[in-house]
């Protein structure tokens, strides 16, 4: 799947988080948005997602050729953000079957299989509200890697996770993201060490005109 922004531009009341923004996200290559607090990461992430429109300039989904509309663009991908809640009175397998309505998962693996790789398969039946932040963050990383799309947007993945939490995603990233466009928001080089193309927000930031 190709992703495309042409002269997008966002801004929320007068301010322009970014303009004139031009680039191509290509199948199966990895990217990473970076730039400080405010700078558009999660906005750009969002609207890549189909969640936001855009306020100029156009953003275009395509599958093998064929363009995909934006009202359809959410069935090619997943996505997981500190923004996108769990519904914490789920049990962990409950929200899995509940997600398993929107979307198939990869490789016809169990809703079993992926609390398995989760290490989650302990507390499949306690409520998320009851989970601590790291066991939330797997779950999140779970539903978004194993969702059977083509794209696969993640926002800040890392956060909350310890060391051996750190280790799944590279595990994942690398056993099940390989063949996928995978995009990246974040500030954590670790979160996006293995990406192909780095785009630095800071660059796509409107140029304020001075008065004299």
């Amino acid at each position: 799947m190709k992703i495309t922004l042409t002269n997008a531009g966002k801004r929320f009341n007068r301010e322009w988080i970014f303009r004139n923004f031009n680039y191509e996200f290509s199948a199966q290559k990895k990217y990473a948005i970076t730039g400080p607090n405010g700078s558009g990461k999660s906005t750009l992430l969002q609207i890549l997602s189909g969640a936001l429109l855009l306020n100029e300039g156009d953003c275009n989904w395509q599958l093998n050729n064929v363009k995909i509309q934006p009202d359809k663009a959410y069935l090619y991908i997943s996505i997981a953000a500190p923004y996108f809640e769990l519904i914490e009175e789920m049990t962990a397998k409950e929200f899995l079957f509940f997600q398993n309505n929107f979307k198939n998962y990869i490789n016809n693996i169990s809703i079993e299989g992926i609390l398995n790789e989760a290490g989650l398969a302990n507390a499949e039946d306690k409520q998320i509200r009851f989970f601590s932040s790291g066991m939330k963050q797997r779950l999140k990383l779970a539903q978004a890697i194993f969702s059977d799309v083509p794209v696969v947007l993640l926002d800040e993945p890392c956060t909350n996770l310890d060391v051996p939490g750190f280790d799944l995603y590279y595990k994942w990233m690398e056993n099940y993201c390989s063949d996928r466009l995978v995009i990246i928001s974040s500030n954590d080089i670790n979160e996006y060490k293995f990406c192909n193309s780095i785009i630095n927000m800071q660059n796509h930031k409107p140029v304020k005109s001075i008065s004299i």
